[in-house]
């Protein structure tokens, strides 16, 4: 049985409490809400950290705001389970609700909060062990030990895999996230929110928290979410492909497309997108953005599956998308 490693476990009173105890210990302490992922790692020796802190009960990051227009603003610590049992969410957000509902199973959608799916590390076969598989095989750039990526043994970075099915979803909505920190609050872009590295995934600061994703209204916008895993429930994502449309008639209006657990972080198709804008949606105007965004797709041999099977299936799943989003499906996949 894997234990956890001793800890100090720390309980903010505040988020300015909870990132000042981050400061405090100088990167060595981690941010503890539903902890479905960290605590995982931390049992596997992943992650060591001196501290955690715990912030899944303070009440302004467990609030869930809807505006009569259909925006919404969500807490970090907002469990999964609470998000989909929402009725304002699932009336003005069905697209980001998608998502939420296929992320692990509904034992952990129960204690894995809003914040925690969009923070989620990045994963790799070749660290995802235990310490002592790693020991044998060889350390890699990710563990801060290793020399090597051990996927792609002369690349200068780690090519461990972003595998989060809210965010995908959340960028293809237009979401942004709220951010606090030592010189207070930002409000950016979810996609800026990171950067195309296994290892240092994330473009926040060691004293700064997410506090907060706001989804602006898209009613009458068309959506889709498509995952791709070995497994019905509890896996993670092997392919994940976001859409969201607005259509005029059958001619698509805007359009945004983004891929996840492609890469090591999630992927915008803004080519492909703009290509389809203009456009009528037919089985033509599918196929050809479908194979455009597959060959933006760059999975490696360090998750499930054989990672050239993978890659063709991003065309598969992209293409069931934007039927489903299109609101019929035309034709059979092949």
């Amino acid at each position: 049985m894997l234990r956890l490693p001793a800890f100090e476990h720390l309980r903010a009173e505040s988020v300015r409490d909870a990132a000042g105890m981050l400061a405090d210990h100088g990167g060595t302490a981690r941010l503890l809400a539903g902890g479905t992922d960290l605590l995982a790692k931390m049992k596997r020796r992943q992650v060591m950290p001196d501290a955690l802190v715990g912030i899944g009960h303070l009440a302004p990051l467990r609030e869930v705001r809807v505006a009569p227009s259909g925006a919404a603003e969500l807490g970090a610590a907002v469990t999964l389970a609470e998000a989909l049992a929402d009725r304002r969410l699932a009336a003005d957000q069905p697209g980001y609700l998608e998502a939420v509902g296929v992320v692990s199973s509904p034992a952990l959608r129960n204690a894995g909060t809003i914040g925690g799916n969009l923070c989620v590390d990045t994963r790799c076969n070749y660290n995802d062990m235990t310490e002592e598989w790693r020991h044998a095989v060889g350390y890699c750039l990710k563990t801060g030990c290793g020399e090597r990526c051990q996927v792609a043994a002369s690349s200068p970075r780690c090519w461990a895999i972003f595998s989060s099915d809210t965010a995908p979803m959340a960028i293809a909505l237009g979401a942004t996230v709220v951010v606090w920190g030592a010189e207070g609050e930002r409000e950016l872009p979810l996609g800026t929110l990171y950067a195309d590295d296994g290892k240092a995934h994330l473009q926040l600061g060691p004293a700064e928290i997410l506090t907060a994703l706001r989804l602006p209204a898209r009613r009458g916008w068309r959506v889709a979410y498509e995952k791709l895993r070995r497994r019905s429930a509890v896996d993670f994502p092997l392919a994940g492909a976001a859409v969201a449309l607005e259509l005029d008639g059958d001619v698509v209006a805007a359009c945004r497309l983004v891929l996840g657990a492609v890469a090591s972080h999630p992927v915008e198709l803004h080519d492909v997108a703009q290509a389809l804008t203009g456009r009528r949606l037919d089985d033509e105007a599918i196929e050809e953005a479908a194979t455009a965004g597959a060959r933006l797709a760059k999975p490696l041999d360090n998750s499930d599956l054989n990672y050239v099977w993978r890659k063709r299936m991003v065309k598969v799943i992209l293409e069931r998308a934007l039927r489903r989003a299109a609101g019929a499906d035309r034709g059979r996949l092949r």
